[in-house]
């Protein structure tokens, strides 16, 4: 039996353990957009993994429900594929900035049979499509984008998103940039009052539909186009190239925007329809929402640090994850956003390890 004094120091250890105080843990909760769901829970348990001080929560609610939230104060921080609007951001009397993480395209996905090849569409077709003046799939409007494809005289069916959506609003700014017509009758939003066609509720809802109506055309977002294996079709860009639609090309749409685009920005800027003859037209940033002032320093410094983790070395796992990184000349402007955030009047970018 070992002597008793052997027990003593190791006694005394546990009890000395047993008496020491927990690290205190920073909790920090968001919600928000659906889209970028995926690589927001990989960031933060990569993230949690190496900063056990520091737990992250996210609850994909979509895009109005994190604004809402964020508004009201239920969350730390926020995400939306749609900006907020200056009435908004009026009533929460300016406290937010908007941050890009990544970047996301959508695309239009549909049901030919018989119609092996990838087809392409101008602005202008894609907008009689979905304002119901193209009808058919043998329109020339079409067909001329499309030769030596044989498009079948059959009526097509658009379908749509019944579910407000960052994906309805990136694809109807877009729409309304490239159409006078629909800009006037229809214009862009996360729901719209849409001239014809289907509804489907989420990607889901969108991609079953066209599947199971032949002759059927809807939106979706790329990477869910990616992961299910949906045929994506290319898109004339404003250089008059048609591009088809990949990660690549999404993150050189941002690229491009940013040659018209104010260092100064708030980064609530629509990036469709860029210029630059590789980008992919119909891309967007997706944002989180946070605060200028926080109450808490010790929260606000976390989540800064967090957020620059996540522009620097999270963009590389985006394209494994099927998001589209930031190109890397944003860095140094959202950095400057970074550094204006403020918690009891001061800056607390000093305080979050870079």
């Amino acid at each position: 039996m070992r002597p008793t004094r052997w027990l003593v120091p190791a006694a005394l250890a546990a009890l000395a353990a047993l008496a020491a105080p927990a690290v205190a843990q920073v909790k920090l909760n968001g919600a928000g957009a659906t889209f970028p769901n995926i690589i927001y829970q990989d960031w933060m348990l990569s993230y949690n993994k190496t900063h056990p001080a520091v737990q992250l929560n996210y609850q994909s609610i979509g895009s109005g429900g994190g604004i809402r939230q964020f508004s009201d104060g239920t969350v730390d921080f926020g995400a939306s594929d749609a900006p907020m609007t200056d009435s908004a951001i009026a009533a929460i009397k300016g406290n937010v900035l908007h941050i890009p993480t990544v970047l996301g395209g959508v695309v239009p996905t549909y049901n030919l049979p018989g119609v092996s090849q990838t087809l392409k569409f101008t602005p202008g077709a894609l907008a009689g499509i979905f304002l119901g003046s193209i009808t058919k799939w043998s329109d020339a409007r079409i067909a001329s984008s499309n030769p030596g494809v044989r498009l079948p005289e059959e009526d097509i069916v658009v379908v749509h998103r019944s579910d407000g959506s960052g994906t309805s609003f990136i694809w109807t700014d877009y729409l309304s940039k490239v159409s006078s017509e629909w800009a006037t009758k229809v214009g862009k939003g996360t729901s719209v009052n849409w001239p014809v066609g289907l509804g489907g509720k989420g990607n889901e809802g969108v991609t079953a539909t066209v599947k199971q109506t032949p002759g059927a055309i809807g939106y979706v977002e790329l990477g869910y186009a990616m992961i299910n294996k949906l045929p994506a079709a290319a898109v004339q860009n404003k250089t008059g190239k048609f591009i088809t639609p990949a990660l690549e090309s999404v993150t050189a749409a941002a690229a491009g925007a940013m040659a018209a685009m104010d260092p100064n920005t708030d980064f609530r800027v629509s990036i469709t329809n860029p210029g630059g003859d590789n980008a992919y037209p119909i891309a967007s940033f997706t944002w989180f929402l946070i605060h200028k002032e926080y109450d808490d320093g010790a929260k606000a410094a976390e989540l800064v640090k967090f957020v620059w983790w996540a522009e620097g070395d999270g963009q590389a796992r985006a394209p494994a994850l099927g998001y589209a990184a930031l190109p890397k000349p944003l860095r140094p402007w959202i950095e400057a956003r970074l550094k204006t955030i403020t918690a009891g009047g001061k800056p607390v970018w000093t305080t979050a390890a870079r």
